[in-house]
């Protein structure tokens, strides 16, 4: 029986945390746990047969950290990795093997160095390993704090293989990944890319996990794994234990799998018994899939958006049609002018953006890709990707950090052809547009049976209808006076077959004067007919008006809250709305327009002093980005943006200030030996820079003696340390005693996922930053507040 087969009958179980059990066996502070697939196979085959003996179903090879970056000999582990899994499942009939991917521990430009491609080669390399190896029944791509990274793992996999995929994912206490996607993001994005089980493991607890779990069982269709930590970590003696029993960890796994949790397993400090006696617990528990769910959703690297229910708005301003600005703008290679649009567009009110930057005369899906890239940098808006151009298309889907609005197909074949193998592979929510080889319907009906053709075909590609939006078209009543009568009966046909609609709806009225009198018309005469979103110029008041007005009496805005805001803010936003300014250079580090930053400091330094711009200008814009951070209402890629934009203001008021001025302090940051996991020792790095802190960046996998000598050298007396890996947080406590040692008046901060407070102050670290803005305000307070 296949894996999948047996998913479909039972609940089945994941073993637990290799590397918490490996420090057991004797593994070394800084050792590399995948080093013993070569060093220690014999204690690598015993724990798998451990996990095994207590019931398990599946074990994970020991390749979580194994890439080629980080072993030369990658290949020859992750054939040993492959031959121990097999060698212990030999003696157990009816189980598998997950052949483990974990994060490269690197970030993704434009934030890092690691280019998307070059992250995706990463992956593909082991599957390549894998595929001439064999011996894995399933992939298992666990602990994943990133969106895009875990969209790069997920196409290596499809790309190199045929293997079943699933996906873990690591969240934190606020139900987020480190670049900001919450659960519906990730479930719209991987089922869009058709992986076979969705979930999360590590960071915390099955308390924690429980918390999210709703989450995944409200919008998941495919089943759903849940690994969770056996509780805390906390030290004692210098070793790593964690908070739950194993009869507590027992406890609460019935708990989860009480609330639909498909597939359970452990992550970091279950041992076998942990998992014994949760699958004796649980064994008799009722068991169930997910059931479908008819949601079309899409989503940004932070957020999922839901088409259907209160109306969506599309905002259609980065599109170079009637446009002189624009184009230019974009002939120029001018994404600073891009990127205003689509944030004074998301500051409008819009829910999704819309991107077309077709030009006969430019290199259209380099633009299409460059721009996907740089708008996910400055806005969690979803985005709709538009353009005739397959290659267009595929190059920004490819790219994109979620599951974005496609935009479109039409009912030609040749169309149907191109665009929906592409939806197929990357996942999306396609635009269908209501023409074909004989062009537009003037009918109803004709433009029906299009809609209906195009969501035939799309069957053939395993495309469902929920991911499909037609666009019946909308022609402009000065040359055809029936022409809107037309487009809203088909808006109301299709709303009655359960199919959503989007219009551009300022087409109506092309060709006339004062369109504004017609197109808020239009506009409600469409959202009655049952209208589910709308491409249209948020800058346009009688337009919003509609919007606000619509959503308020057809029960979309509870408490009219959203009208009342709106009423109250109307000035300020029409004022908005006609501004050409570009605004001061705290605005430009707030919305993240790095150019536009260093633009606006020269401007400013011709009247100001640079301490002064710095202090009046640069930190609160840092301050207010963070502050939105610290709330969630700012997520990582934007807050990366903002700290870009603040170094370039900041490099522009050096180059004014006299030496010894421009710096606020010196901060030696480094990850432990034994670990490779440097993103968010990265994170920090860039945000105390943009604060003005020189950083002496040691990198990642140092040595306690390097880390000391480096403090000694540079007379620097705060360090900050960081861990991913459980198995890494012996050398962390290690480092830390000896800088103490050396030198008692130098202040150590850690941080990592693995950590807590109270773990902390165990192994002796006088500082916990929780993330990278507390971070920045211990560094801030030690030295007194510069």
């Amino acid at each position: 029986m296949t894996l999948l087969e047996r998913i479909k009958r039972e609940r089945i179980f994941f073993d637990g945390g290799t590397g918490t059990c490996l420090q057991a066996r004797g593994l070394q502070p800084g050792e590399k746990p995948e080093t013993w697939n070569l060093t220690h196979p014999e204690e690598i085959v015993a724990l798998h047969k451990a996990y095994l003996e207590a019931g398990c179903h599946i074990i994970k090879t020991n390749t979580f950290g194994v890439n080629k970056d980080r072993f030369t000999n990658a290949r020859e582990l992750i054939e040993a990795a492959l031959r121990n899994a097999r060698e212990a499942c030999k003696d157990y009939p009816g189980t598998y093997v997950a052949f483990d991917m974990g994060p490269t521990g690197r970030m993704l430009a434009p934030y890092g160095d690691l280019d998307f491609e070059d992250c995706v080669a990463l992956y593909a390399d082991n599957v390549k390993a894998l595929t001439a190896c064999g011996g894995a029944d399933c992939i298992l791509i666990e602990t994943m704090n990133d969106a895009l990274e875990t969209k790069a793992a997920v196409l290596a996999a499809k790309e190199h293989c045929d293997l079943p995929i699933f996906v873990t994912n690591a969240y934190d206490e606020s139900g987020h990944l480190m670049t900001g996607a919450d659960p519906l993001a990730m479930i719209a994005m991987l089922e869009g890319l058709r992986v076979d089980a969705i979930g999360m493991n590590c960071s915390f607890g099955p308390d924690q996990m429980l918390t999210l779990l709703p989450h995944f069982t409200a919008h998941a269709s495919t089943p759903i794994i849940v690994n969770p930590n056996a509780g805390l970590p906390k030290s004692q003696d210098g070793k790593t234990y964690y908070d739950l029993s194993p009869e507590d960890f027992a406890g609460k796994m019935v708990a989860l799998a009480t609330q639909g949790a498909t597939i359970l397993g452990g992550c970091c400090g279950t041992t076998p018994e942990y998992l014994r006696l949760a699958i004796e617990k649980t064994k008799d528990l009722p068991y169930a899939l997910p059931t479908s769910k008819d949601e079309t959703v899409v989503s940004s690297y932070s957020h999922g958006v839901l088409i259907g229910g209160a109306p969506v708005l599309i905002g259609e301003r980065i599109n170079p049609t009637g446009k002189p600005k624009l184009k230019e703008a974009l002939r120029q290679h001018d994404l600073n002018y891009l990127l205003n649009e689509g944030i004074r567009q998301t500051e409008a009110g819009v829910q999704i953006l819309d991107v077309n930057v077709g030009l006969p005369e430019i290199d259209e899906p380099a633009m299409m890709e460059d721009t996907v890239k740089a708008l996910q940098a400055v806005t969690d808006l979803p985005l709709q990707i538009d353009s005739s151009s397959p290659e267009a298309l595929e190059r920004a889907m490819r790219i994109y950090a979620g599951k974005p609005m496609i935009n479109s197909v039409n009912g030609k074949m040749s169309s149907m052809e191109s665009v929906l193998p592409l939806v197929a592979k990357y996942g999306g929510v396609l635009v269908a547009l209501t023409l074909d080889e004989s062009g537009i319907p003037d009918t109803v009906e004709g433009r029906v049976a299009i809609a209906e053709k195009i969501l035939e075909k799309a069957k053939e590609y395993g495309i469902q209808a929920k991911d499909i939006v037609v666009d019946p078209l909308t022609l402009t009543v000065s040359s055809d006076t029936n022409s809107g009568n037309v487009t809203l009966g088909a808006v109301q046909a299709l709303t009655k077959l359960g199919i959503h609609t989007v219009l551009g709806v300022s087409n109506i009225s092309f060709g006339l004067p004062r369109r504004d009198l017609v197109n808020p018309v239009f506009f409600a005469q469409a959202l009655q007919a049952g209208l589910s979103a709308a491409i249209m110029n948020p800058f346009l008041q009688g337009m919003m008006d509609v919007y606000y007005g619509h959503n308020a009496l057809h029960g979309f805005d509870n408490a009219c809250s959203a009208y009342i805001d709106y009423a109250l803010r109307l000035d300020e936003v029409t004022v908005q709305s006609k501004t050409t300014d570009d605004g001061t250079l705290k605005e430009a580090i707030v919305r993240g327009l790095t150019d536009l930053a260093e633009t606006r400091a020269r401007e400013a330094l011709k009247d100001q002093a640079p301490l002064s711009m710095i202090e009046t200008q640069i930190i609160p814009a840092l301050n207010e980005i963070g502050a939105g951070f610290e709330a969630k209402t700012v997520f990582l890629p934007q807050l990366l943006q903002t700290a870009e934009a603040a170094a370039k203001a900041f490099d522009v008021a050096k180059e004014k200030m006299t030496t010894g001025d421009n710096s606020q302090g010196t901060v030696i940051l480094a990850t432990v030996k034994g670990d490779i996991h440097d993103i968010g020792k990265n994170i920090v790095r860039v945000l105390l820079e943009s604060y003005g802190f020189q950083v002496i960046d040691l990198g990642r996998d140092v040595a306690p003696e390097t880390i000391v000598r480096g403090a000694l050298e540079n007379g620097c007396k705060i360090v900050g340390l960081s861990a991913l890996m459980t198995t890494t947080v012996p050398a962390m406590e290690e480092t830390i005693a000896l800088l103490h040692k050396t030198d008692p008046s130098i202040r150590i901060m850690v941080g990592g996922a693995v950590l807590t407070p109270e773990y902390a102050t165990q192994i002796g670290a006088d500082f916990y930053g929780q993330d990278a803005m507390e971070a920045v305000h211990i560094v801030q307070t030690f030295y007194g507040g510069k």
